[in-house]
């Protein structure tokens, strides 16, 4: 337990960093108050930090719904405002938002919130959507050591089409996202020029090739097959790289039936099982299970044994979430089943 001294640092230092944060956000000023930083802090440390960088022309408003879960599991929470993101301003065309061309800016943006997140708890979990997930990827790999764990939602490290890629890669035109969303009811930027994109794309390409033979922390991935976005062949990728050096490393894909969109984390923004990806990412931070003991529960449940007897057989319950029943629900059990008996007959099943 903390001492008197301890506690009143620990106050004092959280709450200046959350009045100095909306002091520059108020002077810059922000768009509105969904792309204001957020933090959901406790009176004292925790065992565990969540540090979430929201999507590319987004706002940290999109990991509120995840973040209060997890505050509310214990854990402290804060979502920054990523560079040049939720400006003010009359952006267009002829007027593009101030997006960052430069990985670097993102790089050393990322670095510095961990340093601050480090003050508020033990240990420190990064997580993302889309190129918030390239930068919580990337810093998985360039503080190995430093975090938990990482969290990527529908990273973006290449699109799902090669096409749009090569666009990305060669012209600098404007681009404005297909919205029907009344003007005065956006909260992110409308468009972007394709320069600002291309800054993901680069790093994607880094983080796969550093996924062939670098130390990074455990990731969960996680990617929708209704992404129009993103390719999920990537994330299956870098998934199967990153579990030959880290072990506790797991990856889910929602079925194309549920049309879960790029933009996953909200209700607001197309996903109606929010509160079932929230369930999954507690589960993840909470357990400290291999992928390998994963699928093996999901394995020996096809056999007619609950949750709670097969965790008992393994040995394992005092390591696994109480929310991890809900993930092995969601898990392919069929495919593990297949994959584990090659020479099956899949009508059998």
């Amino acid at each position: 337990m903390l001492n008197f001294p301890s506690r009143l640092g620990y106050s004092a230092a959280s709450i200046n960093l959350a009045q100095q944060v909306k002091t520059q956000e108020t002077e810059l000023p922000v768009k509105n108050e969904g792309c204001r930083s957020q933090f959901l802090l406790h009176e004292a440390p925790t065992s565990k930090v969540c540090l979430f960088f929201h999507g590319f022309t987004a706002a940290p408003y999109q990991f509120l719904p995840m973040g209060r879960v997890l505050y509310q599991a214990g854990y402290n929470v804060v979502i920054p405002r990523m560079p040049g993101h939720g400006e003010a301003g009359d952006w267009n065309r002829d007027n593009p938002p101030p997006l960052p061309t430069d990985p670097d800016t993102y790089q050393q943006f990322g670095l510095e919130w961990l340093q601050k997140a480090q003050t508020l708890g033990d240990r420190v979990v990064v997580g993302g959507l889309s190129g918030g997930g390239t930068l919580a990827a990337w810093l998985a790999f360039e503080r190995a050591q430093e975090i938990d764990r990482a969290m990527l939602f529908a990273p973006y490290l290449s699109s799902s089409n090669k096409v749009v890629d090569l666009f990305v890669k060669i012209f600098n035109t404007y681009f404005e996202w297909i919205d029907d969303t009344s003007p005065d009811q956006v909260i992110g930027y409308k468009g972007f020029k394709m320069e600002a994109l291309r800054v993901y794309l680069d790093m994607g390409k880094e983080i796969l090739h550093r996924s062939e033979n670098a130390d990074s922390a455990p990731m969960f991935i996680v990617s929708t097959e209704a992404d129009k976005a993103t390719s999920d062949t990537d994330h299956q990728v870098l998934f199967e790289n990153i579990l030959k050096r880290q072990l506790k490393s797991w990856y889910y894909e929602f079925d194309r039936v549920l049309n879960i969109p790029h933009t996953m984390l909200t209700k607001a923004e197309g996903n109606k099982w929010e509160n079932l990806l929230n369930v999954m990412a507690k589960a993840y931070v909470q357990s400290d299970l291999t992928w390998a003991e994963v699928e093996e529960i999901a394995y020996r449940m096809t056999d007619g044994k609950t949750f709670d007897q097969v965790v008992a057989d393994l040995k394992v319950a005092d390591r696994a979430s109480p929310d991890m029943p809900a993930f092995i629900t969601m898990m392919d059990k069929r495919a593990i089943v297949l994959k584990r008996n090659p020479g099956m007959n899949p009508d059998l099943l």
